[in-house]
């Protein structure tokens, strides 16, 4: 991890204090900010877009757990908390590393050098598939299911045509309607073809075969859905879009 930048999210302040004490020790690893709740930490990392997070489980607000199923921007994440079992669902969100508190400067030494060794398997992986034209694109899958009242439905993706996020939720709106997913925008964009659904905006991503046409006013860019609906674009993800124009 070549100048990091780091989050630190715990509702108290001697944690929060140990851990820059720690972090001392790595000068490529740069401090840009500290969290005290749920809600604090989700705004955080979405706007800084750290690259390692130090996350606490259970915070007012949101959990650390509540806290992934809202983030739109994914960094690596080590668990601290208190109470050892959550270690197993912690692995389950493919954490980093997961720190029991009291943990020692040994401990916390292992867990930094853990998302260093993964920070450059990722981009060596995202490098080696880049190189290796022949090879097959990732399978996504064609249909998904969704809740709807006391029953799970089968959807297809190709009928959805827009995604809303709703809090730690996520609105899907394919037809008339909208179903509501249990997880949040940013995990399922990770599962959605990205050369079909682009993201606009935080909030917002767009299946291509459902936009009719694009617009500006005011410096501003929209798309118009097949459904009149119109989306602004953020100037953020505005790069999504140029790379269709021709």
């Amino acid at each position: 991890m070549h100048r990091g930048t780091v989050l630190i999210i715990d509702d108290e302040d001697a944690a929060r204090v140990l851990i820059r004490q720690y972090l001392n020790d790595y000068p490529e690893l740069e401090i840009i900010g500290e969290c005290r709740d749920g809600l604090e930490a989700v705004a955080a990392i979405n706007r800084m877009e750290p690259d390692l997070v130090f996350l606490d489980i259970q915070m007012p607000c949101l959990s650390g757990f509540q806290v992934i199923r809202q983030l739109v921007h994914i960094p690596q994440i080590v668990f601290t908390t208190a109470y050892d079992q959550y270690a197993l669902k912690a692995f389950d969100t493919n954490a980093v590393d997961y720190l029991l508190k009291p943990y020692t400067r040994d401990r916390f030494r292992r867990a930094v050098d853990k998302a260093k060794l993964q920070n450059r398997y990722s981009q060596a992986r995202i490098t080696a598939m880049a190189e290796c034209a022949g090879e097959p694109a990732p399978a996504f899958y064609d249909r998904i299911f969704l809740e709807a009242g006391q029953k799970m439905i089968s959807l297809a993706t190709d009928e959805i045509m827009y995604l809303e996020a709703e809090k730690d939720y996520t609105r899907v709106y394919a037809g008339e309607g909208f179903y509501l997913s249990n997880f949040g925008i940013g995990v399922l964009e990770q599962r959605l073809n990205p050369s079909v659904f682009f993201r606009i905006h935080r909030s917002f991503i767009v299946n291509i075969h459902h936009i009719r046409e694009l617009y500006r006013a005011k410096s501003e860019t929209y798309l118009v859905m097949k459904n009149d609906l119109s989306l602004k674009v953020s100037r953020g993800y505005a790069e999504n879009i140029r790379k269709l124009m021709y």
